[in-house]
């Protein structure tokens, strides 16, 4: 089933709290299996396995166990930059950074339909995966977030705001202290969805945080 971008949509990213001592006995591995497989029940459009710490053979073998939950259903899953780990597994995606491979270069070794996601901080970034070979972008981080304080001030709404205008219809995804309470701001700004790690924490409330996106675009 093709993942509709026209729609709200809702990416949970996980929190990176694994470690190279994780194994796939671990109960963090069971706790992110189990995470994934919450979403496929909310019907969360993308989750990003962004476990940077976990050894490849680990996490490898976390992706594949996920995309087995997950295929034929409505969600996505995508791997933070290991685009080889994502296509050896049978993800759905990946989800690069700056410091990744070139999102062409991705494109070239990928099958159709593969999802590629950038992540990107300011209006030039977002022109830039606009113009490459990606389905998708993430811009922030928009509001203030502990994570990010290192980086300094956040964009804010105002940036979004130009940045999901000046690339429509290139779907903008709002990251960085996405609340409940201010998901209509950030849809009101352009943004196609959002792309969060605290906003979806708690797995009894996925079904209303998706449910909320929805009410806020008008679906």
């Amino acid at each position: 089933m093709p993942l509709d971008l026209t729609n709200p949509i809702t990416y949970l990213i996980t929190d990176g709290r694994t470690t190279r001592e994780t194994t796939s006995s671990s109960a963090e591995f069971t706790r992110l299996f189990a995470l994934v497989g919450a979403c496929v029940l909310a019907r969360v459009s993308l989750v990003q396995l962004r476990e940077k710490q976990m050894r490849p053979r680990v996490l490898y073998e976390l992706t594949r166990r996920a995309a087995d939950l997950t295929r034929g259903s409505r969600t996505r899953l995508l791997v933070n930059d290991r685009a080889d780990i994502a296509l050896a597994a049978g993800a759905d995606g990946v989800h690069l950074t700056a410091r990744s491979l070139d999102p062409l270069v991705v494109r070239d070794i990928s099958p159709r339909g593969f999802l590629i996601g950038v992540s990107t901080h300011s209006l030039a970034e977002a022109r830039a995966a606009s113009a490459s070979d990606a389905d998708f972008a993430v811009f922030g981080p928009v509001f203030d977030t502990p994570s990010k304080h290192a980086y300094g001030a956040p964009p804010g709404l105002a940036a979004l705001r130009e940045a999901t205008h000046a690339v429509a219809p290139f779907p903008i995804l709002a990251l960085g202290g996405i609340t409940r309470a201010n998901l209509p701001q950030v849809v009101a700004a352009g943004a196609r969805g959002v792309a969060a790690i605290r906003l979806f924490a708690d797995e009894s409330e996925l079904d209303a945080v998706v449910e909320e996106l929805r009410e806020s675009c008008g679906e």
